[in-house]
């Protein structure tokens, strides 16, 4: 099959989608990628969903709005892969959808929000659409959360056999993930922030996205007393499997923690601080697994001040880009949706129960038909290795 998937980090900076070509060939799932590209969310839109990220108020008028936009401007996402990167010919499209909520309570996951009404997606293509990737895991007693992990396990559990140790990927989005293979069952959780405070520093003080290049933030000097006090969060201390968000790590929780602290009005000292914080509860949450390597992905693999600081944490253990494994590392998390999508549509579970801490691994999502019914194939036995074209 011919899946694209559509993916939106919690940085709502634009529209990550990702054509492959997915086929099974007995026990491994072949994944050859044919392109990738961005789709910027029009300037309102962003608006409206940072808008209505918590710790924000709203409507059930605002709910609905936000849910149609971003259906229609992930549908125009999803028509435009199919064109530029598949040739003009796909046969399923995954979507993750924008998340607005996501309620941890009492160290469990009691429900999640993804955003994004599937139905204008299989209007404009004509494709049948998976969506709701996480809600099933959380019903059955799992965080949804990091679905990183089914990827993270198909590909790198050879890579572990290989190395003669466990190998970690690691993904820096809004929030940073870990999935840990070869150390018995693989493990998976979020660490904590990894752009998300050091974004809404940035936004804070100047009204720009984002700290471009880590400039300010290389030359920043760490305040080892502000660091103090946000290594002092609890969730760092909470045993796996767990998960958070900007629900926690909201864009007034530097000031909560760091309320009279004048680190607060110095910018670069202050992004400085949180790369060492991302680096440092990254690198606290992977000793315990004694990791012969780390590879990275995501927009903060792009921060030159945050690799450095892992680098100089993790070691002796190498950080290496995840693309050294053979997949993209820009594409990985619209690469992911396609093939949670594909084993969703041949009847394979898609979640790892050791990394969500679900009672039973369970099929993700819920499908939307397209312009013709729906013929699924005969459900497939899972699967146990990936191999990137």
């Amino acid at each position: 099959m011919i899946v694209v998937g559509l993916s939106s980090g919690t940085s709502v900076d634009a529209i990550d989608v990702a054509a492959a070509e997915l086929t099974l060939d007995g026990e491994t799932v072949v994944l050859d990628p044919l392109g990738r590209r961005e789709v910027p969310f029009s300037a309102d839109l962003r608006a409206d969903v940072l808008g209505a990220l918590p710790p924000a108020a709203v409507t059930l008028e605002q709910v609905a709005r936000i849910d149609t936009g971003l259906g229609r401007e992930f549908a125009a996402a999803a028509a435009a892969g199919i064109d530029e990167l598949a040739g003009g010919r796909a046969d399923l499209v995954a979507s993750h959808g924008q998340t607005l909520f996501h309620w941890v309570e009492g160290g469990r996951a009691r429900g999640t929000l993804q955003l994004g009404q599937p139905a204008w997606i299989a209007e404009a293509t004509g494709l049948p659409v998976v969506s709701d990737l996480r809600a099933r895991d959380v019903a059955a007693g799992g965080h949804g959360a990091p679905l990183a992990s089914v990827l993270d396990t198909l590909l790198l559990g050879e890579r572990a056999a290989g190395v003669g140790g466990p190998v970690a990927a690691l993904n820096l989005g809004g929030i940073a993930n870990v999935t840990v293979v070869g150390a018995g069952d693989p493990v998976a959780f979020d660490t904590g922030p990894a752009n998300a405070l050091l974004d809404a520093a940035v936004r804070a003080a100047t009204g720009d996205a984002q700290d471009t290049g880590g400039l300010r933030a290389a030359r920043g000097t760490v305040d080892a007393q502000a660091l103090a006090r946000l290594h002092a969060e609890p969730y760092y201390a909470l045993r796996p499997p767990k998960s958070t968000g900007k629900e926690l790590f909201d864009p007034g929780y530097l000031h909560r923690v760091l309320a009279g602290h004048d680190v607060l009005h110095r910018l670069d000292d202050l992004l400085a601080t949180l790369a060492e914080l991302t680096a440092g509860t990254v690198a606290d949450a992977l000793r315990p697994y004694r990791v012969r390597e780390v590879l990275v992905s995501g927009g903060g693999a792009r921060n030159p001040a945050v690799v450095a600081a892992l680098e100089r944490r993790l070691a002796p253990a190498p950080l290496r880009p995840i693309s050294d494994a053979g997949l993209p590392g820009d594409g990985k998390e619209a690469l992911l949706f396609a093939l949670i999508g594909f084993l969703t549509w041949h009847g394979v579970p898609a979640t790892v129960p050791s990394c969500t801490g679900a009672r039973v691994a369970t099929l993700a999502g819920r499908i939307s038909p397209g312009a013709g019914p729906l013929r699924l194939p005969e459900p497939a036995p899972p699967p146990s290795r990936l191999r990137i074209v």
